[in-house]
């Protein structure tokens, strides 16, 4: 069960339309009592542990988690638009095989894998 900090940080994330990031979600929640961006940190650190949120490496923010199995296997793959900032979780087995694939012949061990797709959503492309 979620911590009050971890709650709220998710509920704030359920209910945006996109990622955001640790500061935004500060500003969002300091009527909340949070005050910190140090204690926004903590309670996404957390909650990417649980695989409860994705972190998007190019948008330095933050997405809820749209698939279950997330967590226990560390992938996802994001279609990120450029016009309006949304995120659209993929999972695709044929692009994990992929993954885990190119991973093997290097010798290399994965804790987790994030692609990112960026371009414009079907609203954003008519």
């Amino acid at each position: 069960m979620p911590g009050r900090n971890q709650q709220l940080v998710l509920d704030a994330l359920t209910r945006s339309e996109r990622p955001m990031g640790a500061y935004e979600l500060l500003g969002l929640l300091r009527q909340e009592g949070l005050r910190s961006p140090l204690q926004i940190y903590r309670a996404l650190d957390r909650l990417v542990e649980q695989g409860v949120v994705h972190r998007i490496e190019s948008l330095s923010a933050f997405a809820l988690c749209v698939h279950s199995e997330c967590g226990t296997h560390g992938r996802a793959a994001f279609a990120i638009c450029a016009n309006c900032g949304r995120a659209s979780e993929v999972h695709d087995p044929a692009l994990e095989r992929v993954l885990r694939r190119i991973a093997r012949r290097q010798g290399f061990q994965t804790n987790s894998a994030t692609v990112e797709l960026s371009g414009l959503c079907e609203a954003c492309a008519h």
